[in-house]
């Protein structure tokens, strides 16, 4: 079981993320040997094996004393962005806070803008010894943020007052001031003495690790600061759950936990998990293993009762997600439990089902007769959810569809359109014709924004719910949906369950599939083409070749991290327009990492540079940039600048107007032409290029493959550099376990 984070959406590819990644890597030479064009038409149809060596040789281009192509367009561009930066360092004009500062108050400023800035991941529970220094990116670099509910966003800033108390206690500690705001909103009412009393407090800030809370700790308390202070103890306690949620976990087993603290230096760890218990800091549960139902057998029959106590595991999490779990439980059960709405007669639903084909038919008996019904398959199989709700439609169901983001419900919605135009039935369906896109993000639905509103108790005004992209469900958005059902109502999940989980804790979906308390319909409509044998060989763990006649399906190998920030621009600006008929704005690359030679900030800045360049005059941005706006962590809106003004950075995201606050640029707005395959996930384009560096090797996996692969509607290119570490991730490396309590909350409560 392992606590690290699951996304490596901040971790750079080759620096050790929690024990998951390599050592980091000093960028390459952008290879001296002169480099051909990345044509699609030229690379193999399979990414199978070690990637063939780039043409050209190294010695005749070295004789020579000429600069490669590659060379020569990252040496133009390494001139420009110095130029650049010294442009903008020339107008800053403030002395920058801390530089008088020394020993532990510096090294504590230092590292903590280190994690600010995006150099360190935040949510790394095991931390390995600190990589080589890389080189930094030209991109402004974006704070990485723990995964929160919605609300933590948009909550209110603190009183001045409260801040400048903070900042007070702060300086006296040798506490970079500028934490302040932070610190007063992490705590709230009183910060200020809470963390005088506790300084240790500090660690509810998600840039603080337990060394610099220590560093912190001991400025303020003198001799009093020791290793063995219980304040210390149920500190850590807490800051390891929270970094175990963010790599997924509802909860962790006590061993797991008490191993954690051993290693950050608590001398008593038991007595420090205790400690947190008593004070309410952390829950800890009791959860009976599966019985294998042999000793109640015999002691059925010898007529006595169970004397012997059953295995347990005992597990520690926080409160806020075991009641998210909780909830999530019994709102399941309802569903499971309770006789669904008759809404259609029996005859009606057997006779859309008769009309229909396959699995379609076998979603549709199992949707009206049951509560709760799981629906798998890839792409190709979104046509029965679409089919489902056209048949609902018909029977005068209220029926609505949520997607995980907007670029799913466009794709959704048009599919949805053809289904109800195409499927010859008269309808019953009494919305207007304005209104005939019953589908919304399940952010929107649960917000109000999008869909059918509440009705007089509170509750989703609907009969029907289909909820595709399941899989990124976790437990706090699955129990908000399920608490906001109505008595009666289906609900559907839908997903395709190779993808990567979501980003915040849980495994729902796959929870659920694995707990069979309900139908589950495996779609058999397989994606087609090229690239949907690909992905479909990916699923089950095989990197197969394929036949690619209209190259569907394109391999372009490189030999260092220059060479492949280079032929990624290439594909996307010529090659990929050019042979495959996909403009530059409709392809979209995926890469595993932000940081790095050859992370998303390296290829937005090469990319910014050929398809929009500019100053970036607020924020790093410019009027028509291609980015992606997380108004919360695990939400990523694709859209483009539009403009900028006093009000903030306005911003077109799948034709929604979003205005985001100057302060609020830097925390929530990327630049959006490479993405990561976390924050691609429910999302497809026409042409995709998925970039594997070299150093990021050791940060591939099935899913992760699986994921960004399956992102492409027509095209793929695979920037290939990685060689058998590939076909070895997709055979060997499935998704990081989780540790959930689902399954154990559903079984008691589940009749029959």
């Amino acid at each position: 079981m392992s606590t690290e984070p699951e996304t490596t959406e901040d971790a750079e590819p080759g620096t050790p993320t929690g024990g998951a990644q390599t050592g980091a890597a000093e960028e390459d030479a952008a290879g001296s040997g002169e480099v051909p064009e990345a044509e699609v038409t030229e690379g193999e149809a399979t990414p199978s094996g070690e990637a063939p060596a780039a043409e050209g040789t190294e010695g005749d281009a070295a004789a020579s004393g000429e600069l490669s192509a590659a060379e020569a367009e990252l040496r133009a561009q390494r001139a420009e962005r110095e130029r650049i930066e010294q442009r903008k360092a020339e107008k800053k004009t403030p002395i920058e806070a801390g530089t008088k500062l020394s020993g532990k108050a510096a090294d504590l400023l230092a590292a903590v803008r280190a994690v600010e800035s995006g150099e360190k991941p935040v949510a790394t529970v095991f931390e390995d010894p600190e990589p080589a220094p890389r080189r930094s990116a030209p991109e402004p670099v974006r704070r990485p943020q723990p995964v929160a509910a919605e609300s933590v966003a948009a909550s209110t800033a603190p009183a001045p007052s409260a801040v400048q108390a903070v900042r007070q206690v702060l300086g006296a500690g040798g506490a970079p001031e500028a934490l302040a705001p932070q610190v007063a909103a992490a705590l709230g009412e009183g910060a200020d003495e809470l963390l005088r009393a506790d300084p240790w407090q500090l660690l509810r800030v998600a840039a603080v690790r337990p060394e610099q809370a220590d560093g912190f700790a001991r400025a303020l308390l003198g001799a009093e600061c020791g290793p063995d202070d219980e304040r210390r103890g149920r500190a850590v306690t807490v800051w390891l759950l929270e970094q175990a949620a963010l790599a997924g976990h509802t909860a962790l087993e006590m061993p797991a936990l008490l191993a954690a603290l051993a290693q950050r230096g608590v001398p008593d760890p038991d007595s420090a998990v205790q400690d947190a218990i008593a004070e309410g800091d952390a829950l800890v549960f009791q959860d009976a293993l599966e019985d294998t139902g042999a000793a109640p057998a015999r002691a059925e029959e010898e007529g006595t009762e169970e004397d012997e106590e059953r295995p347990v595991r005992v597990l520690v999490g926080l409160e806020r997600y075991a009641l998210a779990e909780e909830s999530l439980a019994d709102g399941l059960a309802r569903l499971v439990n309770s006789a669904p709405k008759q809404d259609g007669s029996a005859e009606d639903w057997e006779r859309a089902a008769a009309a229909a084909q396959g699995s379609t038919g076998e979603l549709l008996r199992a949707v009206a007769a049951h509560g709760l019904v799981l629906h798998t398959g890839g792409e190709a199989s979104l046509t029965e959810p679409a089919a489902l709700l056209t048949a609902a439609h018909t029977l005068g169901l209220r029926a609505w569809a949520a997607t995980h983001g907007p670029i799913g419900r466009t794709r959704f919605a048009a599919l949805l359109h053809r289904s109800e135009t195409g499927s010859g039935t008269p309808s019953t369906d009494t919305r207007s014709p304005g209104d005939r896109s019953p589908v919304a993000t399940v952010a929107g639905l649960l917000s109000g924004a999008e869909g059918p509103g509440r009705d007089a108790d509170g509750a989703l005004d609907l009969d029907l719910l289909v909820v595709l992209d399941a899989p990124q469900l976790d437990v706090e958005t699955a129990a908000l949906l399920t608490e906001s059902l109505p008595d009666g109502a289906r609900l559907v999940l839908a997903g395709d369950p190779g993808v990567l989980w979501s980003v915040g804790p849980g495994r729902v979906f796959a929870d659920l599939l694995a707990a069979r308390i309900c139908p589950q319909v495996a779609s058999r409509q397989p994606d087609p083409g090229p690239l949907g044998e690909l992905v479909s060989g990916i699923g089950i763990g095989e990197l197969n070749q394929v036949e690619a006649p209209g190259k569907e399906v394109v391999i372009v190998p490189v030999r260092d991290a220059g060479e492949a920030v280079h032929r990624t621009v290439q594909l996307v600006v010529d090659s990929v327009p050019r042979a495959i008929g996909v403009p530059a704005e409709e392809t979209q690359v995926i890469t595993p990492g932000h940081g790095g030679a050859v992370g998303t900030r390296a290829l937005n800045a090469a990319l910014k540079e050929r398809l929009n360049p500019g100053p970036g005059r607020f924020g790093g941005f410019d009027p028509g940039d291609r980015i992606v706006h997380s108004p919360v962590p695990g939400r990523a809106l694709p859209g483009r600048v539009v403009k900028a003004d006093a009000e903030g950075l306005h911003l077109s995201c799948e034709g929604e107007d979003v205005v985001v606050p100057k302060e609020r640029v830097e925390q929530s707005v990327r630049h959006g032409w490479a993405l990561t395959a976390h924050q691609a996930v429910g999302s497809r384009w026409p042409a995709v290029v998925v970039v594997l560096p070299g150093d990021a090797a050791q940060a591939l996996s099935r899913p992760w493959v699986y994921t960004a692969f399956g992102r492409a509607d027509r095209h793929l290119s695979v920037v290939h550099g990685v060689e058998k570490a590939l076909a070895r991730a997709v055979a060997e490396v499935p998704a990081k376990p989780r540790t959930t309590r689902l399954p154990v909350l559903l079984a008691p409560q589940i009749s029959g």
